[in-house]
């Protein structure tokens, strides 16, 4: 596997971000031959960091490149700071960024595919909510969504009203910014738009569990390809380096 780190300008943002990329390495001899990359590139995940961590946090704290070398996937890990992958209030547009011109500028600059089929997307708590969000919101482009530990309803944030005001403005009413999960899923199910599989985890001593129980309890009768698993673990690596590894299996099997 290559393991790439990227520095670009980003226009929606107006600054410059970053990405670490992690893709497959073609063999010398396929090279040799002229093959390089397969017709419409590399199927794609999209790994959506914490709101503690950045681009950096899934190849440090998990053996994610080992994880994928096996299965032919690129591993796309954008920055997006605090900002709850949200067009904050007062702040910048990090979900015009991580929902419309991330994956134009990952096409443009790596080989991997725009297919539907071809892509998914995962994340760790305000990842979870961020892959969430994108998923729900965007089903024509991801066909699978894989979250653990999420903030599904940011419930579990109260304690910080003022990080969230500056993101949501009036932190009361999340779903005026479109960020309010469970009327996403709820308008999905109503839609005619194809729904995203979906794979939900969560650690039994995690302090964000029951956030995921009221959303499992909201999506469940919905008819969406949907699984919730509950384990052995608390908010931390060792719970997401597990995560990760189950949620390969789970993308590869569907």
């Amino acid at each position: 596997m290559a393991s790439i780190d990227c520095k670009f300008f980003a226009e929606t943002l107006g600054m410059s971000s970053s990405l670490r990329v992690i893709l497959p390495e073609p063999p010398l001899r396929d090279l040799e031959a002229g093959k390089s990359t397969p017709s419409g590139g590399y199927p794609v995940l999209y790994l959506l960091h914490g709101l503690s961590d950045d681009e950096t946090a899934w190849t440090r704290y998990t053996s994610i490149e080992r994880y994928v070398a096996s299965l032919g996937l690129a591993v796309v890990m954008p920055n997006v700071h605090r900002s709850y992958y949200t067009n904050m209030k007062f702040g910048y547009r990090y979900w015009d960024f991580i929902s419309e011109e991330l994956p134009l500028k990952a096409r443009a600059l790596f080989p991997i595919s725009s297919a539907r089929a071809d892509n998914a997307v995962a994340g760790l708590s305000m990842g979870g909510y961020g892959a969430l969000k994108l998923a729900l919101s965007k089903p024509e482009s991801y066909s699978a969504v894989a979250c653990f530990s999420s903030s599904c309803d940011l419930k579990g944030l109260r304690d910080r009203p003022e990080e969230l005001s500056l993101v949501f403005g009036d932190p009361t009413n999340i779903a005026a910014s479109g960020g309010d999960l469970a009327e996403l899923a709820r308008q999905l199910a109503r839609s005619e738009r194809p729904k995203p599989r979906l794979l939900q985890t969560c650690g039994s001593d995690d302090f964000l569990l029951a956030s995921n129980q009221r959303f499992r309890d909201v999506i469940t009768p919905l008819g969406f390809d949907y699984s919730y698993e509950e384990s052995p673990g608390a908010h931390d690596w060792a719970y997401w380096d597990g995560a990760i590894q189950r949620a390969l299996a789970w993308l590869a099997n569907g």
